[in-house]
């Protein structure tokens, strides 16, 4: 089993994210469930995160997706919150919940250790990024690691996605 990302990897990936962004002039929002902020706790420990950073919502309930992302409830009803549906609907209630964003990154999963089935096994996460009047991209990912270190793959995941689309 591959070790779980380290504080330096997270560093890295949101150094890079961070000047993809400025780069670009672009403004980032996120929707994070499973990683509980993670995603965006990283990128705010790079300096100039600001000029790059609006904020982001933490949707852990169903609930949450529902009021704050406009997660539709019969979607949740139907796929779950773990899915690649809900993971695009998140990225697009993160830019219609911040009107200046050019980006936003969505990321939900089941971290574990318990909540997984054999349809939705613990570490399963999606990740999905969505540019400001275009296409939500999903990814699928399977993580091997401890709750900790799955939240930590997920943030990985999410802000590498980011990185990519910034940098098209």
């Amino acid at each position: 089993m591959t070790a779980p990302p380290g504080d330096a990897d997270l560093e890295a990936a949101a150094r890079r994210l961070v000047a993809a962004l400025v780069g670009r002039d672009w403004r980032l929002t996120t929707a994070e469930s499973c990683t509980g902020g993670l995603v965006g706790h990283v990128i705010t420990a790079i300096p100039g995160a600001s000029d790059a950073f609006l904020g982001g919502i933490i949707s852990y309930s169903n609930d949450a997706k529902e009021q704050l992302l406009n997660v539709p409830r019969d979607l949740l009803a139907s796929t779950g919150a773990v899915s690649p549906e809900v993971a695009r609907s998140m990225a697009s209630g993160a830019l219609a919940a911040f009107p200046e964003a050019s980006l936003s990154v969505a990321v939900t999963g089941i971290a574990g250790p318990d909540g997984g089935t054999s349809d939705k096994p613990v570490g399963l996460t999606y990740v999905a990024a969505a540019v400001r009047g275009g296409q939500a991209t999903v990814e699928r990912h399977t993580w091997p690691h401890d709750r900790d270190g799955n939240k930590r793959a997920s943030a990985l995941a999410a802000i590498d996605l980011a990185t990519r689309i910034a940098t098209e």
